[in-house]
């Protein structure tokens, strides 16, 4: 029998899980069906080009999977029952959609189309959990009803019509002073600088940054008249205005919040252990510490990285926990030893604008350096990074014939030996 491996979610780690997993697999040994609302891949890293009115080329996962036996079921996840190893999923529409499978040259086994509706309970021997994160309001009045997100395309897409209706001399505001809001501020105020753009943060701008990065985020940020409002904390949110803890208003045509992530809440209604905020604890394999049969990646796992820190969500920290898991997984399958892949930080990258950059290194656990890259060629070198993190999702089994071992019956498995990094 083949072993059936269910993946959740196809950001960018749950793609290259599935990729990862084709490479190291027989397809005779084994089916990989990959789960995802849409039916095309999202460039995350990229959603505040879009909200400021970039282009982002589509790429369907029908074409970036073609002939690599991995199965795509376009479908919404709403429930896991990690006890009975099920996953229950209804498609975006409200139609049950049968699995479009791409084999050899990427033909359709089916017309990908079953009109007979309802839910649809797929069973796994294996789940590979990466249903990432959404935006985190935290609680504070006013946010989910008038403020805008860029964590999803189609909080991206509502703010970009929003922003094209703004007439020149309107006031947008960015909560929160981390990569994203320094990166949506200044993308907004480069795209559109008849606006008025302001950036509130709850510290010292560019506070994790060295104080190389720092004077280069407040000359960027002056250069392009954004004005930054530090030591700021956002208590409520209005049509028109935000309200600060010491009650001061800051006028806001439109809020965009970004102040962190909060992980998908399926994971939370499970048997599942979770933290308190929903992420699934698991070992340095990326393996459930309560379930042995589900890994978790991305955002949605609570994994430690150098020093027992936990890894923030991102995409730097969410990659390479998608190769550990994908390794690991295939390893316990063939019986080989288990790779430990690096799981540490080397530099943050943040985009200030199309012209602009700034590349602050770290330490392995992601605490800064005095050494930055600055200006147009700190630019390049995150577009660079991000088109490869793209180009990894859409070439996911390249040389997939070098690495491929048969599954082994679990009694005749070797004891597990977990490698060294």
């Amino acid at each position: 029998m083949q072993h059936r491996i269910i993946v959740l979610g196809a950001g960018y780690t749950g793609a290259v899980a599935a990729g990862r997993l084709a490479r190291r697999l027989h397809r005779e040994d084994a089916t990989i069906t990959l789960v995802n609302a849409e039916p095309d891949f999202v460039e995350r890293v990229r959603l505040h080009q879009l909200a400021a009115g970039g282009h982002l080329a589509p790429r369907l996962f029908s074409e970036m999977f073609a002939g690599t036996g991995v199965l795509l079921k376009h479908a919404r996840v709403t429930g896991v029952d990690a006890d009975r190893r099920t996953v229950t999923v209804r498609t975006a529409d409200g139609t049950r959609r049968t699995d479009r499978t791409t084999g050899t040259g990427g033909t359709d086994r089916t017309d990908g189309t079953d009109r007979s509706g309802g839910t649809e309970e797929l069973e796994y021997d294996t789940l590979v959990y990466a249903l990432g994160s959404g935006w985190d309001t935290q609680g504070v009045p006013g946010a989910a009803e008038h403020a805008h997100e860029i964590a999803s395309r189609s909080g991206a897409l509502r703010l970009r019509e929003r922003l094209a209706r703004l007439d020149a001399g309107a006031h947008v505001l960015v909560v929160g002073g981390g990569l994203t809001g320094l990166e949506a501020s200044t993308e907004i105020a480069e795209s559109r600088p008849d606006l008025d753009v302001a950036l509130a943060v709850r510290g010292d701008l560019g506070e994790r940054l060295s104080p190389k990065g720092r004077a280069h985020l407040r000359k960027v940020l002056g250069r392009l008249g954004v004005t930054v409002h530090e030591h700021t904390a956002v208590t409520g949110v209005g049509a028109d205005r935000v309200t600060t803890a010491d009650g001061t208003h800051i006028a806001a045509d439109v809020t965009v919040w970004t102040t962190g992530f909060a992980v998908h809440p399926i994971a939370r209604a499970t048997t599942l252990e979770v933290t308190g905020t929903g992420r699934i604890v698991v070992d340095r394999t990326m393996r459930s510490l309560s379930h042995p049969d589900v890994y978790a990646i991305g955002d949605a796992a609570m994994a430690a990285g150098p020093g027992g820190k936990p890894l923030r969500m991102s995409c730097a920290s969410g990659i390479p926990t998608a190769w550990q898991a994908a390794d690991a997984l295939a390893a316990r399958l063939t019986g080989a030893k288990i790779p430990t892949v690096p799981l540490r930080y080397f530099n943050q990258c943040v985009s200030l604008g199309r012209r602009d950059g700034l590349i602050q290194y770290v330490t392995a656990d992601d605490r800064a350096v005095r050494a930055a890259l600055t200006g147009r060629f700190a630019a390049l070198y995150k577009e660079v990074v991000c088109k490869g993190a793209a180009w990894g999702v859409a070439n996911p089994t390249f040389k997939i014939p070098s690495r491929r071992r048969r599954i082994v019956r679990e009694q005749s498995r070797p004891s597990e030996t977990v490698a060294t990094a």
